[in-house]
């Protein structure tokens, strides 16, 4: 009877033997075609040679049938046997030594067209090597860049065609997607105006106005003002993807962090949150200081809402092996790894379950990868394993900048 946990080792082994393999590319296996061919051809050219030999010694071999002869005539004949059959051995020997000396000489030039098929191989396929590094360093930097391969019209020129008709293609997406989100900002903008003038006639009429209204206008007027800095945000965002972010500046994310906290204490004193701040001015980054407040603020926001009450928020910002890094951490239930992966794409949820309430349009965490990326840096989310939920941001780390008056 064979154990579970003996399963899942073989399981485990075969596995890791399998990463371990190398990886079949093209050279390979031009190389090894190249070679079997050879090797085929060659056992094929040994055979026949050897069939000849053979056949060409028997015909020699073979005489006229003995007729009734005189003494003298049957001891020539005897001597003629016998030189014949020491030819006929003779001839076998060259043979054999001319057979291990055809198959050594295969078996070398076996191994010299195994290195002269990889060069050749290697060859043929630079160019296509080369077309694969600059197709990856144009589709993560520069779409408006092309290939434009020179050179005769093979396949390999046609490939590149098409690879650049792709990339125009793209291009022209990527750019309407672009003028599509900064048109709808500015169109957004001018109905914000009129409901935040309409607001300010209503209080400012003459006569006393309801304190109720005072409130609702104040309320309304605040909420008008973030759909407009998250306009703003989405007008910069649309023209950052594919290009320098504007006003770039040297900031702190623990900085970021601290503030956002300090403009979410009503909220974490309300569900009565404990909240653990780790590097305070550390994990300095460079980037647009509205986008990055903007990320910091969505998972700030992210953790008190999707937390219990009287839970915990443990914010934590350091710098390693080349990154700014800030992590917030939050209990709660068990959360499914699968399910955690699908929250920085556009309206995906965990469900009403997670936070009790069925608010929030599940934009949050798919901006904050969205400002992540145009800063070149990334998002990791991970469910914990004790229950709740770890929200990483790595971003390229920048220099601390000295302050005046410090003597550095």
């Amino acid at each position: 009877m064979t154990c579970p946990d003996v399963i899942g080792d073989q399981r485990g082994g075969d596995l890791s033997m399998r990463l371990h393999l190398p990886r079949r590319t093209a050279t390979r296996r031009l190389t090894a075609l190249y070679g079997g061919l050879f090797l085929l051809s060659g056992l094929a050219l040994l055979g026949l040679t050897n069939g000849l030999s053979v056949r060409s010694t028997s015909h020699a071999s073979a005489g006229p049938s003995p007729g009734p002869v005189g003494p003298a005539l049957a001891q020539a004949r005897a001597t003629i046997r016998s030189l014949q059959g020491q030819l006929d051995a003779a001839q076998s020997d060259a043979a054999r030594r001319l057979l291990v000396v055809s198959a050594i000489a295969l078996g070398v030039m076996l191994l010299a067209s195994l290195l002269l098929g990889r060069v050749a191989a290697g060859r043929v396929l630079r160019p296509l090597r080369q077309m694969t590094a600059t197709t990856r360093r144009i589709s993560e930097h520069s779409l408006h860049q092309r290939l434009a391969v020179t050179g005769p019209a093979d396949e390999v020129k046609d490939l590149a065609d098409t690879i650049d008709g792709l990339l125009e293609r793209l291009e022209l997406a990527f750019a309407a997607q672009r003028g599509f989100v900064a048109n709808a900002s500015h169109e957004l903008r001018t109905p914000l105006t009129t409901m935040r003038a309409a607001l300010d006639v209503a209080v400012a009429k003459p006569g006393p106005v309801p304190a109720q209204t005072t409130a609702l206008a104040g309320r309304l007027r605040a909420e008008l003002d973030q759909v407009d800095r998250l306009l703003e945000g989405l007008l910069v965002l649309a023209r950052a993807q594919h290009g320098a972010l504007p006003d770039s500046e040297r900031l702190s994310l623990g900085g970021l962090a601290a503030r956002a906290l300090a403009r979410q204490a009503g909220p974490i004193a309300a569900r009565n949150l404990t909240v653990q701040l780790d590097g305070g001015h550390s994990a300095w980054a460079d980037g647009s200081p509205a986008l990055l407040g903007r990320m910091i603020d969505n998972i700030i926001d992210n953790a008190i809402v999707h937390n219990a009450d009287g839970g915990w928020i443990t914010v934590r910002a350091g710098a390693a092996d080349g990154l700014a890094r800030l992590v917030v951490e939050t209990g709660g239930r068990v959360l499914d790894q699968a399910q955690v992966d699908e929250l920085g794409q556009p309206f995906r949820r965990l469900g009403a379950d997670r936070t009790g309430s069925d608010t929030g349009a599940g934009l949050g965490l798919s901006i904050v990868a969205a400002i992540a990326a145009a800063h070149g840096g990334t998002l990791e989310l991970r469910a914990r394993a004790d229950g709740g939920l770890a929200v990483s941001i790595g971003l390229p780390a920048a220099p601390q900048p000295v302050l005046a008056g410090s003597g550095a």
